[in-house]
């Protein structure tokens, strides 16, 4: 079967790491798909899933007594090993479900954090965190962004719950201090080189440092989560993937679903209103303080429209700057 890496997951990884070290993580994935195949219990490949995410490369396969898989293979930077931890610890309560955890030979969530800036950087364990993660399959082209947003926010409300449960002991994964405050140089970066994002930039971290100060939940997150993230199954209707772990509060996880389909609300007349709205809901439905998801929302939003400021995606920037600015 040939490995062509979908155009999406090429510019992503352009965007997020640099051309030249993508170009040598993807001019090493045949090799790296082959092994990970190979290294399963009579994996056969079937084609690769289109469009696919952002991060990585999923095989659709299937096992040597015909059950369908999916064969997930990510850049060492984007830390599989940790998403393996995850999912592992989730053990199929509201995620995707880890298939013979020895296949994909990652390693666990106690490794150290590395110091790696792209997908081709070398680091202890590298080799293996790139190995693959064999999943169970889900439907990857029917996720909650194909119903009525407010059945899907419903839907994305009762999976996320599932997932809010006690770390396991001696995990590897950074809390959301640790991950705000990294995030945050590029934020201050960017305000830096467009004065004009300073008062938003300003009021994200002022709201940030207020958060993390008053703090009181270690509950093991997401990360990532949103209605795209939330897949049609067979086990189960909805179940979540592709986390991105770290323990905090609730608060922090839900504050990406509050702005999804943020275009959607940009292009309506009363976006703001509906925004608001969205905090105070999912609030009351999930009993979180509304007060910290609005500060969780807002710092979520600058940081991810001055990201994709600088990696060159203006109009998502532009889009996700907008809707802060309503809050």
């Amino acid at each position: 079967m040939g490995c062509e890496p979908p155009r999406r997951l090429e510019r992503a990884l352009g965007e997020m790491y640099g051309d030249a070290a993508a170009a040598d993580w993807l001019a090493g994935l045949p090799g790296l798909t082959e092994r990970a195949l190979t290294a399963g219990d009579g994996l056969t490949a079937e084609r690769v899933a289109a469009p696919g995410g952002r991060s990585s490369l999923v095989v659709l396969v299937r096992r040597a007594d015909g059950t369908p898989a999916a064969l997930k293979i990510a850049p060492p930077a984007a830390r599989p090993d940790l998403e393996r931890a995850a999912l592992e610890h989730w053990n199929g309560w509201g995620a995707v479900r880890t298939l013979d955890a020895s296949e994909a030979g990652a390693s666990g969530a106690g490794a150290s954090r590395p110091d790696a800036s792209g997908p081709g950087a070398s680091e202890p364990g590298a080799e293996d965190a790139a190995g693959g993660l064999l999943l169970e399959r889900l439907h990857h082209e029917v996720s909650l962004r194909s119903l009525p947003e407010a059945k899907a926010l419903l839907e994305a409300a009762g999976t996320v719950r599932r997932l809010w449960v006690e770390p396991p002991a001696g995990h590897g994964f950074e809390t959301v201090a640790e991950r705000t405050a990294r995030q945050s140089t590029g934020m201050r970066a960017a305000a830096e080189a467009d004065p004009e994002l300073a008062p938003l930039v300003e009021a994200a971290l002022a709201a940030r440092a207020e958060l993390v100060e008053g703090a009181s939940e270690l509950l093991l997150l997401h990360g990532n989560f949103r209605q795209s993230k939330v897949l049609s199954g067979e086990r189960a209707p909805w179940l979540t993937v592709g986390p991105e772990p770290l323990v905090g509060e609730r608060a922090y996880d839900l504050a990406r679903l509050v702005r999804d389909r943020a275009e959607d609300l940009i292009a309506a007349s009363g976006g703001p209103v509906t925004a608001r709205r969205r905090v105070k809901k999912l609030a009351e439905s999930l009993e979180v303080d509304q007060a910290r998801l609005h500060g969780w929302t807002l710092f979520r939003a600058v940081e991810s429209g001055t990201r994709a400021l600088a990696e060159g995606r203006r109009q998502m920037g532009e889009v996700n700057l907008e809707f802060a600015g309503w809050l």
